[in-house]
């Protein structure tokens, strides 16, 4: 089976009422019969309280157990607060869910359930408002803390009184590591495999329970004092010596030679922020922590488990700037270091471990950190500690830690006994935090509104809308001082605020709004100083994507002729008169890629090279512009397919490209997405007279159309994450570079470039299939773009293989598609009016 059946989209929201139901009929992981909406009876169409199906296909080479899958109730199309119970069917099975606050701020924000997915399989869900109770569920998760009262304190001691739950502790002034006052010494979290606990005091140690049972047990642990629990017992044990370290998965900060632990604190403050079945978190305040003589910060953790894991996710923001934060392991004597791979994907999750008999009982104990390959600055050792220096983005980092007991309660997760076990178990759970389940989601929401017929106001109105509710999440927030909260890193002068300000500038040009003019000028105006320079902006970089922005640029001084625009824009030019190239003349990609074309650089640099030569040259230098499609088409294009590789190596050394051609290896369609676009652009300032030139660029697009056609995804209308290889293992329908490919053919079609009698229907495939499988409709009004690859590139851990372009973050309203998603709305709305 596909990961991905290719399905027809439901026509309307009584046939997705239909499916949900049948959904239920169905063999697990088996495709539905694609003709169900046409049958669907009447009163089962009517039945209430549909909010949407859910296919999730695996994309590794292992089955995923206990797979927890979060969905918010924002992405369902459900208000904020939704209090009604909601219910998950998986065939006629209804699977407990459980509602949770996942960002701790006291209101439910969405449901999260667990499911097992075999290899190669896609199983469909049915997501419903519950009409009857579900099963009852085991309780798989806790988290508590537990302090006394009824004693009284003597001096750091808390003599007498009894332990009770609570859902907040404000720790008391006199309390110290063994005061007696709080039940194992901090809270604790767990899930039916393992517990931990966290010292609430100057130690901060993170400890582990081993467990012997898959029922909870942290409520029994220490009701009678410290000692007991250090020995074995039927529900397990403490199995962990912290000593001086910081225990397992700890945080702290490095000072350049050792770790200093989250001791210097003020104040501490605990909150069990959930206790489910399937979902615990609490949160630790630290106010007043001094790392080091002259800082000082408040630090708050958030600690969350799931059912059916080992992991414990950690996510802790300071409220001040502090570099080199740590996430640590005890280093005990005569255990091995387990580093994963480090020559990855920034974006792709790897770890440091360690294993061995390292537990209390003598037995084998792996323990990990897992995080981010970009988050990792260095691995290092203290005296007693191993070291993951890591770096905050916006102030947080984010991170997991884990520890695998080979006397852990036999299931089917476990235990795990053996170093080999115990990699193979990280290198699967990196693989699963970097590649969660494939989602596709369809909505009661969105269908009711993305099925109404297509019209040029329709498709009009989708820009807007989609304009409109990212004026309200983040457009501004791009211009010079703001944050890019999609990178986590202040904004910069990059292609991303180029292509967002164009897209808000072709809108309104068709769709004349004061607010998309103000967010045109008030972001790209932030970039453009008095004397022409740009912030943020640094030529010796010599990076072809900085150049993408000047379009826009070219565009204001076009029409308000202010000399700092113009200083600006030939700031951006020189760059390209110096920028290092190929033997045949196409420009690197980078500074730091050399040698190197990729698809990507041809719309980063040329449009503005096109742009720019028209309106500042009397005789443009037009063989200029083309000498890059040359380049291009001559190096990239595989005559076999007519499909283009991504990029190209003249020098063939990097270990991406063949040693024979110096291509990468495969079709990525944004790669193709990028070409497409700009084929069409740069035709805008190609003068008339230059027929030879244009007709070599007409030729180009005669020549790719037929090509992406033969790629378009027959049912959907949409395109493949790597073009030629739908329905592979991993491979998902991409929205990016299907909104590009959308903006391609109806621009093509506006100017004459293709026949309308082939290509017009296409085109209109292409729209409804971007409105069918990527537009998500929110309580609000607000929409969004899903399924949107955050990025990809060569080199640099990207080793261009198939599993590298599937490891990157699928991210939604990524600005790559939000920008033409914007601007094909805009051709299709000048396509379908002129055949109205």
């Amino acid at each position: 089976m596909k990961l991905f059946a290719k399905s027809t989209r439901t026509p309307s929201l009584s046939a997705l009422a239909f499916a949900l139901t049948a959904a239920t009929l169905t063999a697990c992981g088996e495709k539905s019969a694609e003709t169900v909406a046409d049958s669907a009876p009447a009163a089962v169409a009517e039945k209430p309280g549909a909010i949407a199906t859910l296919e999730l296909s695996n994309p590794s080479d292992f089955p995923r157990l206990d797979e927890a899958v979060y969905l918010s109730f924002y992405e369902l199309g459900l208000k904020q607060g939704f209090a009604s119970p909601i219910a998950v069917w998986n065939q006629a099975r209804q699977l407990p869910v459980q509602a949770i606050d996942k960002d701790a701020d006291g209101e439910k924000d969405g449901i999260l359930f667990t499911v097992d997915v075999a290899v190669d399989e896609t199983v469909t869900l049915r997501i419903a408002e519950a009409d009857v109770a579900g099963e009852t569920a085991a309780k798989r998760t806790q988290a508590e803390i537990s302090r006394k009262v009824g004693g009284e304190w003597k001096e750091r001691e808390y003599l007498g009184g009894s332990f009770e739950n609570v859902s907040t502790l404000e720790v008391p002034k006199e309390h110290t590591d063994h005061s007696w006052y709080i039940r194992y010494e901090g809270p604790g979290i767990e899930s039916d495999l393992v517990g931990y606990r966290v010292y609430l005091d100057w130690r901060n140690g993170f400890d582990i329970f081993g467990k012997s049972t898959l029922a909870p047990v942290l409520q029994n642990v220490g009701q009678d004092g410290f000692d007991s629990y250090h020995e074995p017992s039927d529900w397990g044990m403490d199995i962990l010596k912290v000593g001086s370290a910081v225990g397992v998965g700890g945080y702290g900060f490095w000072d350049g030679e050792k770790v200093i632990r989250v001791s210097d604190v003020q104040d501490w403050r605990a909150e069990i922020t959930e206790n489910g079945d399937l979902y615990s978190a609490f949160t630790i305040d630290y106010l007043g922590w001094k790392p080091v003589e002259g800082v000082q910060t408040d630090l708050s953790a958030q600690l969350s488990m799931h059912a059916g894991s080992r992991l414990v996710e950690v996510n802790a923001k300071t409220s001040e700037e502090l570099d080199n934060m740590i996430a640590g392991i005890v280093n005990h004597p005569g255990t091995e270091l387990i580093v994963g791979d480090m020559d990855i994907t920034g974006h792709a999750y790897t770890y440091i471990g360690t294993y061995g008999a390292q537990s209390l009982d003598g037995a084998n104990l792996g323990m990990a950190v897992l995080a981010k390959r970009k988050a990792i600055d260095e691995v290092t050792r203290d005296e007693h500690n191993q070291v993951a220096i890591l770096k905050p983005a916006d102030k947080e980092i984010q991170y997991y830690f884990v520890a695998a007991w080979a006397n852990e309660v036999e299931s089917r997760h476990g235990p795990i006994t053996s170093k080999a076990q115990f990699e193979n178990y990280l290198q699967q759970e990196a693989e699963k935090l970097t590649m969660p389940l494939r989602q596709r989601l369809t909505t009661a929401a969105s269908l009711a509104e993305t099925r109404q017929p297509l019209t040029a106001d329709v498709a009009l109105a989708w820009s807007k809308r989609l304009a409109d509710s990212e004026l309200q999440r983040k457009t501004l927030d791009y211009a010079f001082g703001g944050f890019d909260h999609i990178r986590k890193r202040p904004s910069y002068f990059e292609y991303t605020t180029g292509m967002v300000m164009q897209a808000y500038d072709e809108l309104n040009q068709v769709a004349p709004e004061a607010r998309y003019a103000d967010a045109v000028q008030k972001v790209m105006g932030s970039f453009v100083n008095e004397d022409g320079s740009i912030n943020g902006y640094e030529q010796s970089k010599y990076n072809i994507d900085s150049i993408r922005s000047g379009t826009m640029l070219l565009r204001m001084y076009e029409r308000n002729h202010d000399e700092s625009y113009k200083k600006a824009v030939d700031t951006l030019f020189e760059q390209l008169e110096h920028h290092p190239r190929t033997t045949a003349g196409a420009f690197w990609h980078k500074k730091i890629y050399p040698h190197q074309v990729w698809l990507d650089g041809v719309y980063m640099g040329i449009p503005f090279l096109a742009q720019y030569e028209q309106l500042m040259h009397q005789e443009p230098n037009v063989d200029e512009v083309l000498a890059e499609f040359k380049v291009v088409r001559g190096k990239l294009r595989d005559p076999q397919t007519g499909l283009y590789y991504h990029g190209w190596d003249e020098k063939r050394e990097q270990n991406w490209a063949d040693k024979e051609t110096g291509l990468s290896a495969y079709h990525w369609a944004r790669g193709m997405g990028w070409l497409a676009m700009a084929l069409v652009d740069v035709l805008d300032y190609i003068p008339k007279e230059n027929t030879e030139q244009r007709q070599y660029l007409l030729d180009m697009i005669a020549e790719i159309a037929p090509v992406i056609e033969k790629y378009q995804d027959p049912a959907t209308g949409t395109w493949w994450q790597i073009m030629d290889k739908p329905g592979e293992r991993g491979n998902y329908l991409e929205s990016s570079a299907s909104t590009m490919f959308t903006y391609f053919y109806a621009k093509a079609l506006n100017h004459g470039y293709l026949p309308e009698g082939k290509y017009l229907a296409i085109a209109k495939k292409a729209y409804q299939g971007l409105l069918d499988e990527f537009v998500q409709v929110h309580a609000d009004g607000s929409i969004t773009i899903t399924d949107m690859c955050q990025v990809a590139g060569l080199g640099y851990g990207r080793d261009g293989s198939y599993k590298y372009y599937l490891s990157e973050p699928i991210y939604d309203d990524d600005p790559k598609g939000t920008a033409p998603f914007i601007t094909s709305g805009v051709e299709m709305y000048k396509l379908l009016k002129s055949k109205s």
